[in-house]
C-alpha cells in the first residue's frame, strides 16, 4: 500500500469547520483563504538554547528552522493576517534569547501585516518589543482560536498544544509524521516547532476530544494526505 492508497477518496484541499473554510498546508500552518489569514502553531521558538541551560546541548538551529518553515508559508499565501496559537516560544525567556538574525527574520514576516500572539502555556505573555499584538483567544467567522483545546467547545475551535502525529503501516514499514486532527467541530493543529516532537492520535488524550468522528490529514511527500482513520496505529 502507498500513502496515497491510504488517502481516502480524492485529496481534498478544502475542509469546513463551521462557516470557516479551512486549507491544510504542507507547513504545518493553516491558511484560511476567504479571511487571507495563515495560522500556526506551537512554533517553539529557542528549545534548542532551553535545553542548552539545562545541560542538554542540541544543534542551536531550531529557531532559524522553524523561521524558514514559515517563511515559506507566508510567500506561498501572502496573508493579510498571521495568528501564533500559542507556544511560540518554548518559554518566556527564550523571548530574550531569541538571536538577532532571527529577530529580524520575525520583524520580516510581521511587516505589512496583521499579527496575532494567542499565548499558551509555554509562553503566557509576549514581549511588546517582539511586535505584533497579544491575546488568550480571538474568533473568525464563528470559530474560536485557541492555544489548548477545550473539553467541551460550545462552537467549533482551532487549537493547538497537543502535536498531533498519524502513525499507519505502508509496505511493511512504519510511516510516522505530523498530521492536523479534523472534526466537524474541531481543528487541532501540528505543531510547527523544528524540535517540538509529537503526540500519536491514538494516544488516550485525543479520545474525549473526537470520539468517532477523527480525520487525519498528514504531511507528506509533496502533500497533505487525508487517511482513512481505520489505518492509524498506535505507538
Amino acid at each position: 500500500m502507498t500513502l496515497a492508497a491510504a488517502e481516502t477518496g480524492a485529496a481534498q484541499r478544502v475542509v469546513m469547520l463551521g462557516r470557516l473554510a479551512l486549507v491544510p498546508d504542507l507547513s504545518g500552518a493553516l491558511w484560511l483563504p476567504e479571511e487571507r489569514t495563515l495560522v500556526v502553531a506551537d512554533l517553539h521558538l529557542e528549545k534548542g538554547s532551553a535545553y542548552a541551560s539545562r545541560g542538554v546541548f542540541l544543534p542551536p538551529y531550531d529557531s532559524a528552522a522553524t523561521l524558514s518553515a514559515l517563511t515559506a508559508a507566508v510567500l506561498r499565501h501572502r496573508p493579510r493576517r498571521v495568528i501564533a496559537l500559542g507556544d511560540s516560544f518554548h518559554d518566556e525567556p527564550g523571548q530574550a534569547r531569541l538571536a538577532e538574525g532571527c529577530r529580524n527574520a520575525l520583524r520580516g514576516l510581521q511587516q505589512g501585516r496583521d499579527w496575532l500572539w494567542i499565548t499558551g502555556n509555554h509562553d503566557r505573555s509576549i514581549l511588546p518589543r517582539l511586535g505584533g499584538d497579544s491575546a488568550a483567544a480571538a474568533e473568525i467567522a464563528g470559530v474560536q482560536l485557541r492555544h489548548e483545546p477545550s473539553a467541551s467547545p460550545e462552537a467549533p475551535e482551532i487549537a493547538g498544544h497537543l502535536h498531533p502525529v498519524a502513525k499507519l503501516r505502508l509496505r511493511g514499514r512504519a510511516l510516522r509524521r505530523r498530521c492536523f486532527a479534523l472534526s466537524p467541530l474541531r481543528c487541532i493543529m501540528p505543531a510547527m516547532g523544528a524540535y517540538a516532537g509529537g503526540l500519536n492520535l491514538r494516544d488516550r488524550a485525543f479520545a474525549p476530544l473526537f470520539g468517532q468522528g477523527l480525520s487525519a490529514h498528514m504531511l507528506g511527500d509533496g502533500r497533505v494526505f487525508r487517511i482513512d482513520p481505520r489505518l492509524l496505529l498506535p505507538d
